[in-house]
C-alpha cells in the first residue's frame, strides 16, 4: 500500500465498477428528472436532501419564540436545499466514477479518486490512464461535471421566474385582504374606498385572475417543489395563505350572498384552487382526498364562521341569509380543500393566519393588519384611498 493507497482484488474491482455504473445512472436520472423533465419525478436524492435540510432548519428555528424570528431563519431553507442537492449530486458523481475507474488503475483507491475528481471538476492535475476505457470514463466524468453545473445555473432563472409570477398577485392581494390574508377580510374591504355601484363588482375579475394563478402554481410548484418553501419578502405574506383566503372569500360569497356573487367565476376558482392544492400535495407525498363528502365535518368551527358573519354584517357587507343557513353550503365547499391546505401550511411553516390550521410550533393566529386612523368609506365615499375603519 504505497502512499496509503488501498489495492483491491480483481473480483472486488469489477463489483465496484458495476456499483459505480449503477450510481452514475441513478444520479443522472435524478438530475434529468429534477431539472429537465416537466412533471413531478420521484427522485430520492432530491426528496431526502430536501427533508434533511428541512429537519436541520426545524432544529435551528425551534428555540425561537416569535414567528418573525423563525421566518428570518426559514427564509434560508429553500436556497440551502438547492445547494445541498447540488453538492450531493457532485459527491455521488465523484464516488461513482472513482468506483468505475478502479479496474483501470490496478485497484488503487487513491489514484482512482484523484483521477475522478480531476476529471469531474475539469482541473486537469491528474492525467487519465493509458487504457482507452479508463480515458473514456474520465471524459464522461468531465462531461458530467460541466453539464450538472450548467443545468443548475439554467434552472435558477426558471425557478425565480415562477417565483416572481407567483409573488406579483400575492403582493397585490395585501391591499385587499391584509397580511396575513383572510377570506372574511377580503370581502369586508370591498365595502370601503369604492363607489356605491362598484362594491363587490370586481370580485368576478379577481376570481378569474386567481383561477389562472392557481393553474400556474399547480404546474410550477408540483414540478419544482423547492418553490413551495421559497418564502415571500414579507414575513406575514405567503402564497398558500393567499390562495386559501381567496377560496374562503369565494365560498363565503356563494353561501352568504347568492344574489350578488359571480357564481360561475367563484365555482371555477374553487375547483381550480383545490385541484392546485391536491396536485402539489400529491407531489410532496401528502395524503389527498379526491372526492370529499360535502356533509363531512371540518376543523373550522361554526362559532368561528358565525363570528366572521357578524364582522361582515357590522361592516355593511350584504349578507342575505343567516349564519345557520349558510353554514352547510360553506362547509360543503371548504371540505374539499381544508385538510390539504392545513397539511401544506404545516409542512411549509406558513404564517399562522386565521382559518389556516395548526403549525408545528404553538403559535397564536395572527389577524390581518388593519391600519389605524382610517375613516369608514361610508362617510368618505369620494375618497378612494380610504379602506376601512380602525378596530
Amino acid at each position: 500500500m504505497p502512499g496509503g493507497t488501498v489495492r483491491l482484488d480483481t473480483s472486488v474491482m469489477w463489483l465496484a465498477f458495476a456499483l459505480g455504473l449503477v450510481l452514475v445512472l441513478s444520479t443522472w436520472l435524478s438530475v434529468i428528472g429534477t431539472l429537465i423533465v416537466p412533471r413531478p419525478i420521484k427522485s430520492r436524492i432530491s426528496r431526502y436532501s430536501g427533508l434533511g435540510t428541512g429537519r436541520l432548519f426545524s432544529i435551528i428555528s425551534r428555540p425561537l419564540r416569535s414567528y418573525r424570528a423563525r421566518d428570518r431563519v426559514l427564509a434560508w431553507q429553500a436556497p440551502m436545499s438547492l445547494f445541498v442537492r447540488l453538492a450531493i449530486w457532485v459527491a455521488l458523481f465523484v464516488l461513482s466514477f472513482s468506483l468505475m475507474l478502479l479496474p483501470f488503475v490496478q485497484g488503487q483507491t487513491g489514484p482512482s479518486f484523484k483521477e475522478a475528481g480531476s476529471a469531474l471538476f475539469t482541473l486537469g492535475y491528474a492525467l487519465p490512464q493509458q487504457q482507452v476505457a479508463g480515458t473514456a470514463i474520465a471524459y464522461v466524468a468531465a462531461f458530467s461535471g460541466l453539464v450538472v453545473v450548467a443545468l443548475q445555473i439554467g434552472y435558477l432563472p426558471t425557478l425565480y421566474a415562477a417565483f416572481n409570477r407567483r409573488e406579483a398577485e400575492v403582493t397585490l392581494l395585501v391591499s385587499r385582504a391584509g397580511a396575513p390574508a383572510w377570506g372574511p377580510e377580503l370581502l369586508a374591504r370591498t365595502r370601503y374606498g369604492l363607489p356605491a355601484l362598484d362594491k363587490t363588482a370586481d370580485m368576478g375579475e379577481l376570481y378569474r385572475i386567481w383561477e389562472r394563478w392557481a393553474a400556474d402554481v399547480a404546474e410550477s410548484h408540483s414540478t419544482h417543489l423547492t418553490l413551495c418553501w421559497l418564502r415571500s419578502p414579507r414575513a406575514e405574506v405567503n402564497w398558500l395563505i393567499s390562495l386559501l383566503c381567496v377560496m374562503d372569500a369565494a365560498a363565503l360569497q356563494l353561501s352568504l350572498s347568492p344574489s350578488i356573487v359571480p357564481a360561475l367565476r367563484a365555482r371555477q376558482l374553487l375547483r381550480m384552487g383545490f385541484s392546485c392544492l391536491n396536485q402539489i400535495a400529491q407531489a410532496t407525498s401528502l395524503a389527498v382526498v379526491e372526492d370529499a363528502d360535502p356533509d363531512s365535518e371540518i376543523d373550522l368551527t361554526f362559532e368561528d364562521f358565525a363570528q366572521a358573519v357578524r364582522l361582515l354584517r357590522s361592516d355593511g357587507y350584504p349578507v342575505e341569509v343567516t349564519a345557520e343557513q349558510a353554514w352547510p353550503h360553506f362547509r360543503g365547499w371548504r371540505v374539499n380543500y381544508e385538510s390539504v391546505a392545513y397539511a401544506l401550511a404545516r409542512m411549509i411553516d406558513a404564517p399562522p393566519a386565521l382559518w389556516s390550521g395548526p403549525r408545528r410550533w404553538e403559535l397564536e393566529p395572527i389577524p390581518p393588519h388593519r391600519p389605524a386612523n382610517r375613516v369608514a368609506a361610508e362617510t368618505r365615499a369620494d375618497d378612494p384611498q380610504v379602506i376601512r375603519p380602525a378596530n
